[in-house]
């Protein structure tokens, strides 16, 4: 027999849309470990959540534990009997411990040595006597990221517990969470539902949430959303399309229990602002969707889509509120938008001086300066002078826009704002469009900066932090990273992957270790972070750490070589002539780490007397030049077109040559070729450091 729902649901005040996703996906996981820790099988756990309610329902769970015997490991048998057979204090307090009689401690073997054990046998209890602890913990093993405490029981949750419902089937499971006790009521939706509803069983439990306005299940909830706008299609005029945001789509969906989704409008002549500050407006601060005039090539529209947590029967006095408070906020813009035009950009460079960045590193015109040395240097060295005087102008003018009063308001909308700013002022277009690419990438679904400029400007600033917080020991620590040194370095990378530029990252870092005069020592820490968030980037594309560590000791100071190195190793790494050199590098490494001091010799070719030494060490010397040549002009095809040539040779090496012949000469010499052939290999590598 089983049961066949056993339902526990938390009944909260509102919680915040973005604490759900990740508090769904713990109790869903919690749950299932919970239950299987605790030997009760179930067939699947569902979770569901509304902002007042998360919900967690086992299917089919088995109506009693299943009873487990464990053999468990005590001292080894060597000291748990003296000479005489009897059982000492070790083996009688093991078998206190455990429970269990002396005599019927047994034998076990681990690793080749023999231990004392006990065989424990843990009972089976019934289901719902074990659900009470099982629940509860549930609930306590919820995290999030704000808790607040209520009342006096001194329990934290995201919002005040109001109510618990725990059944397994029809019958409660008795437990309390903070002054909470659990029991078989609910609470429909806040307006259009009662406020208490009991439930009988839990299998009619969303049934009868559902009678009383709660749709609990997200999917079907998200599916009336989308229905519901789908059909506001018909109430617009023109060709009008609802622009569907995912996050905003998901913000609504845990914001309401009863999606009822809305039009409205606003006044025209706000569309004369730059269309993010309106987005901006719209779906951060109010959670609306935007609408696209599609005969305007996809446009903004003086449209918006709300979705409502009440179902009234004039939706206009919902939608007349909603776009009364829009009003009020697009006013605010339009206001910001006229007073920051009235003077240059440039005029607000000046008062970054009495902006703080970093009270260690000084104001944000200090970083600003800093910042445009580094472009300047950057341009000489990615040989792209032309645009030097762009890049200057516009390093001189990145954060102009944050003493703007658009920004102070809205901040995400930094480097946006920068851009149609400097427009107005009649800044170059490139130097504009600079402003907001310096941002680019900021997610790992964002393109990188689309011209040299901002391109540039992104580079020479993250390099900049990275140096300058190193400075002054502000670098990530385990799960810190307060000023984003992770991603800012993930950045340069990605930039200068989608740029494809040669830059050498370590005369990029020395150039601003100068400029912030920062010393050796503390050049090579931040060298190596560098080199670490490469490598981790490298395996986020699927790459093997092996061979990523090895491409990164090749040319992980120019990381858009390091990518391109790394692609043409593993089109040829299952081939059978690489994996073939790989393990005659192996074999050359070992021999040498024991016979080290013989490689001291130099190489005479008098004393080679099997073809495969002669054509081994006629290979080398031919191969070192151009080995050297592929390596000095990133030529990667020809470089492993060469280990190809080489690896056969190798291996014919190894078939038909002794390598520690008993004549010490011969062997000394045979020593100091492979110590060349192992030179010539450490140049792309540590091959043998591979598996393949």
């Amino acid at each position: 027999m089983a049961l066949k729902n056993v339902l526990l649901e938390i009944g909260t005040e509102e919680i915040p849309s973005r604490f759900i996703p990740d508090a769904l996906a713990l109790l869903k996981k919690n749950a299932g470990a919970a239950l299987e820790a605790s030997r009760i099988a179930f067939q699947e756990v569902r979770v569901y959540a509304t902002p007042r309610r998360l919900v967690m329902i086992a299917v089919n769970v088995d109506e009693v534990q299943s009873a487990v015997v464990e053999l468990l490991k005590g001292p080894p048998l060597a000291s748990a009997y003296d000479a005489g057979g009897n059982p000492t204090r070790a083996a009688l307090g093991f078998a206190r411990g455990k429970g269990v009689p002396v005599d019927a401690l047994r034998e076990m073997e681990v690793g080749g040595v023999r231990y004392i054990a006990a065989e424990v046998r843990q009972e089976s209890r019934k289901t719902v006597e074990v659900l009470p602890d099982l629940l509860r913990g549930l609930i306590e093993g919820l995290t999030f990221p704000k808790s607040m405490y209520w009342g006096k029981s001194g329990v934290r949750f995201a919002r005040p517990i109001r109510w618990i419902v725990a059944l397994a089937d029809d019958q409660v499971i008795p437990f309390t969470y903070g002054d909470v006790a659990s029991g078989r009521i609910t609470s429909g939706h806040r307006f259009m539902g009662r406020k208490a509803i009991e439930v009988g069983n839990a299998a009619d439990f969303m049934e009868l949430l559902y009678d009383n306005k709660v749709i609990l299940d997200q999917e079907k909830r998200l599916q009336k959303m989308k229905s519901a706008i789908a059909n506001l299609k018909r109430d617009f005029p023109g060709n009008l399309e609802v622009e569907m945001d995912p996050k905003i789509l998901e913000e609504n969906l845990y914001l309401v229990e009863f999606p009822v989704p809305f039009i409205g409008s606003f006044d025209e002549r706000y569309l004369e602002i730059p269309e993010q500050v309106l987005t901006t407006s719209m779906k951060k601060n109010q959670k609306y969707l935007a609408v696209r005039n599609m005969d305007r090539e996809g446009k903004l529209a003086n449209y918006f889509v709300g979705v409502s947590n009440n179902l009234v029967a004039d939706m206009g006095i919902i939608r007349e509120g909603n776009e009364r408070v829009l009003r009020a906020r697009l006013e605010d813009a339009a206001f910001f938008w006229d007073e920051d035009r009235r003077k240059p950009l440039a005029s607000n460079v000046e008062r970054l001086k009495n902006v703080t960045y970093q009270e260690r590193l000084g104001s944000v015109y200090d970083k600003v300066m800093k910042t445009q040395k580094l472009a300047l240097w950057l341009c000489r060295h990615l040989g792209k002078e032309d645009i030097s005087a762009l890049v200057e102008r516009a390093a001189y003018l990145s954060k102009a826009d944050l003493l703007t009063s658009m920004v102070f308001e809205f901040p995400d909308l930094q480097g946006v704002m920068g851009e149609a700013y400097a427009r107005c002022s009649g800044e170059d277009p490139r130097v504009s469009l600079a402003l907001r690419e310096q941002y680019l990438p900021q997610t790992a679904a964002d393109a990188a900066p689309s011209d040299d400029v901002g391109a540039i400007l992104g580079l020479a600033e993250r390099i900049h932090i990275i140096v300058a917080c190193h400075k002054v020991g502000l670098e990530p620590t385990g799960s810190q990273d307060p000023y984003a040194l992770r991603r800012a370095a993930r950045c340069i990378n990605e930039i200068l992957w989608a740029r494809k530029y040669g830059l050498d990252v370590e005369a990029a870092v020395e150039e601003a270790c100068r400029i912030n005069e920062v010393d050796e020592g503390l050049r090579v820490k931040i060298l190596d972070f560098l080199k670490q968030r490469l490598l981790v980037q490298l395996k986020e594309k699927g790459y093997d750490h092996e061979l990523a560590s090895l491409v990164i000791s090749v040319i992980g100071r120019v990381p858009h070589q390091a990518l391109r190195l790394i692609e043409a190793l593993s089109r040829v790494k299952e081939e059978t002539w690489f994996t073939d050199l790989v393990s005659s590098a192996v074999r050359v490494r070992n021999i040498l780490q024991k016979n080290g001091e013989a490689t001291v010799a130099g190489i005479d070719g008098g004393l080679m007397t099997k073809h495969a030494e002669q054509e081994l060490w006629s290979s080398v010397q031919r191969l070192e030049p151009p080995v050297r040549e592929a390596l000095e002009a990133y030529d990667w095809e020809s470089l492993t077109q060469l280990l190809a040539e080489l690896s056969p040779v190798v291996s014919s090496f190894f078939e038909d040559v002794m390598v520690m012949d008993p004549d010490e000469a011969v062997r000394a010499n045979r020593l100091a070729l492979l110590g060349r052939c192992n030179a010539l290999f450490k140049e792309v590598g540590d091959l043998g450091a591979l598996k393949l």
